[in-house]
This record gives C-alpha cells, structure tokens and sequence, in this order.
C-alpha cells in the first residue's frame, strides 16, 4: 500500500469479521466506480458535455453502498437528485448512465431525463428526483405497494438533510406508521442543506424526527461501511418483520459543492481537507482490507484497473451514441389508460 494512502487513510472502524475477503472487495469495487464514476462526470461537465444540473456523490459512497449490499431483490429504491451513485449500486449499467447524463438516446431515460431524473424497472429503481422531499412521498407509496401485493420487499427511500425539514415528510411518516408501511428511509446528513449547515436550518437530531409517530431512529457512521452494512442489517430486518418504518441518519459529507455550479465558499478549505484526509470510507476501507483483512495489493490494483476500465468504456459509449431524434419530444408525454 502507498505511503500516501497509508497516510490518509486513518481508520475508523475494526474490521467486521464476518465480512469475508471476497465481499470486502466486492464493496471497495462498489464504493470506487462510483468516485471515479463522478470524477469522469464530473470532467465531462467541464467541457461541456452534460448540461444542467448535476451533482455529484463524492464523500459519500459508503452510505449507498452498504445499505444496497444488505438489501433483497424485491427491495425498491428510491432517492433524490444526488443520485448517480445509488444508480450504479442497484447495478444500473455505466454506460447507460453515462449515456443519458450526456442527453443520449441510448441513456436510461432516452436523453431526455439528464442527471436527476433516470429510472430502470428493472433494478426496482424508481428514479431521482429534483423536487426536495418528493423521494420520501413516493417511498412511502411504493412501501404501501409492497404492502398490498404482499411481496415482502421493503421501500428504501433517500432524502438529505434539507428534505427532512419538509412538511410532506413529516406526512409520509404519519401515513407509513399508520399503515405500518415497509419503508426505511434514510436521512443522508452531509451536514450542509445546499449552502447552510445543519446546525442553522435544522432544529433537534433528524433521526428523532418520527418519535411523535412511533417510528424507531439512530444516527450511524455514514463515512464507515462496516457501521452503515450493520445498522442496515438491523433496520432492515426490523422493517421486513412487519414492524413498520424506520429512520436511518447516516452522517456523511460530500467532497464536492452542492452542484457543479456551486463554489462551495461556505466551507473553509480546512474543513474539507480534514474530512478527505481522516474520512475518506474509500481509503479507509482499503487500509483495513490490506492491514486486517489479509487482501492482497496485486487484488487491489486489479480491481482499480477494472474500475477505471469501465468507467472509461462508460464515458466513450456515451459520447459515440446518438443524441434523441427531435420527435422524442412528443413521446412519453401521455400514457392511455
């Protein structure tokens, strides 16, 4: 392992041993094409080739990664506008993300959702959504959809801090106790709601937001993977079992501004510079595979070069597939029932 990584990667976490060699590799490949998944968006915006809005989920990988690794296959996700990386761990395809980040036709969406609004039914996703708050309410109705069909899957419904000060939320809470609905909803603090922190827009602990309604809650080490795999595990058993929502506060941190547009000037350099040299979960992680988990660096430089690999392919299919014929405009509009 490098210095430089040995360095900066200050662990956080003892090893979980009954996580074998094989899974811990599994969520560092998990965890890292989706850093340089966004890094390669991230420079594609820079020049120009994906417009609107884009906001990107460094820092915070090892919050999608270790709840999708506890999950089922009948399990439904649904998230916010900070969304690529829940769309590469529900196993949505590189390219295709790529592709419609770029405004292609072989995108998910067909080019014409961009960077917040991409859905695969077939990986139960359910989308990104730019309206704050909206991933809770629609959660909430795909828990209510579980529920009737009887399939035991569970809701697994995303909101950053600032949509949890949303009065539909505290709606979806009341109506998912009431019903004893399959939701677990996740509250991802990256402790700033755009440009204002938490402490100034948010009043008590997030998590403790749904005790007036029943609803159990914790606040869990959103930066170490092994916390997020453990408290999922339990949260998700609990849902499963029939008990009901719970609330999941995974206290995160995004590297990156709020957007691409965003210069971040509310954060002093010093801060992000201690949270990328003490928390980074991904060279975290790597440090406690080599130093603990008896993983070897040859295994690890074999799955960086994967990752680079596919995210490189990702970006070229993208950029060599066709832009949406004009009259897509007109498709998708209005679906007779």
């Amino acid at each position: 392992m490098a210095a430089k990584d040995k360095a900066q990667a200050k662990r956080t976490s003892n090893i979980d041993p009954e996580v074998s060699q094989d899974e811990m590799k599994e969520l560092y490949r998990g965890m890292l094409l989706i850093r340089r998944f966004e890094e390669k968006a991230g420079q594609m915006y820079g020049m120009g080739l994906i417009g609107g809005f884009c906001h990107l989920y460094i820092g915070q990988e090892a919050v999608v990664t270790g709840i999708q690794s506890m999950q089922r296959p009948e399990d439904t996700v649904i998230t916010t506008y900070r969304d690529h990386g829940h769309m590469l761990a529900t196993g949505m395809d590189p390219k295709g993300v790529m592709a419609e980040l770029t405004g292609r036709k072989t995108g998910y969406s067909r080019g014409k959702g961009g960077s917040m609004h991409m859905f695969s039914k077939e990986k139960k996703f359910f989308g990104g959504h730019g309206i704050v708050g909206a991933s809770t309410a629609i959660g909430t109705g795909l828990a209510f959809a579980h529920k009737y069909r009887e399939d035991g899957g569970v809701a697994v419904a995303y909101m950053g801090d600032g949509a949890a000060n949303q009065g539909q939320t505290a709606e979806s809470y009341n109506m998912a106790a009431l019903w004893t609905l399959p939701v677990l909803y996740i509250i991802e603090n990256n402790q700033y709601g755009m440009g204002t922190s938490v402490a100034r827009h948010a009043a008590g602990k997030l998590y403790a937001r749904g005790q007036g309604f029943g609803i159990p809650g914790e606040q869990v080490d959103g930066m170490d993977v092994f916390t997020v795999r453990e408290a999922a595990a339990r949260a998700l058993d609990y849902v499963r079992s029939g008990n009901g929502p719970y609330i999941l506060e995974m206290m995160t941190y995004r590297f990156r501004g709020h957007s691409m547009s965003d210069p971040a000037k509310y954060r002093t350099k010093e801060e992000v510079a201690k949270y990328k040299e003490d928390r980074d979960p991904i060279l975290s992680l790597k440090a406690i595979m080599m130093d603990e988990g008896g993983v070897r660096e040859d295994d690890v430089k074999s799955i960086e070069k994967q990752v680079k690999d596919v995210v490189n392919e990702a970006a070229q299919f993208a950029t060599e597939s066709a832009e949406p014929d004009p009259e897509e405009l007109w498709t998708d509009v209005l679906v007779e029932a």
